[in-house]
């Protein structure tokens, strides 16, 4: 078993963001009117985990890594019922992700990759040796009679 240097908050709030936005909606909805449990998928009683929580309120997904991240994060051996706080700190980490994930402009972020993009490409054509065709072509003899 690989051991993370993160610590268990962190590797929770990575989990989170790591899920996709209908997941988190639902989850952030299932916690809010369910009984959340750690250490399990669910109890005799009633409790359900965050996942399944979410799984009931339209957020299919299956990821195991946010089940074993909300385990660590609660230090849970066995099944228990969730605290005020580790519901509390679930909740502010949903908030916090839907909030972000709102307020990121991606098509900034897409254009600076293609660029980067482009100038890795001609930075290796020029290290190769291929950028000399393109400096070096005669000109397109049409365009001059035009």
């Amino acid at each position: 078993m690989r051991h993370s240097r993160r610590s268990p908050i962190e590797e929770l709030r990575l989990a989170i963001d790591c899920l996709p936005v209908r997941t988190r909606q639902a989850m952030l909805a299932g916690v809010r009117g369910n009984e959340i449990i750690v250490g399990a998928y669910s109890d005799r009683r009633g409790g359900v985990c965050p996942m399944l929580a979410a799984h009931r309120n339209g957020g299919r997904t299956n990821f195991i890594s946010f089940a074993r991240a909300w385990d660590r994060f609660a230090g849970s051996k066995h099944a228990r019922r969730a605290t005020d706080r580790e519901i509390g700190v679930l909740i502010a980490h949903l908030e916090a992700s839907l909030f972000a994930d709102e307020h990121v402009d991606l098509g900034g972020a897409v254009m600076e990759h293609q660029a980067l993009a482009r100038e890795r490409r001609a930075r290796e054509a020029r290290r190769v040796g291929i950028g000399w065709l393109r400096d070096r072509r005669p000109p397109d003899r049409e365009a001059e009679r035009v």
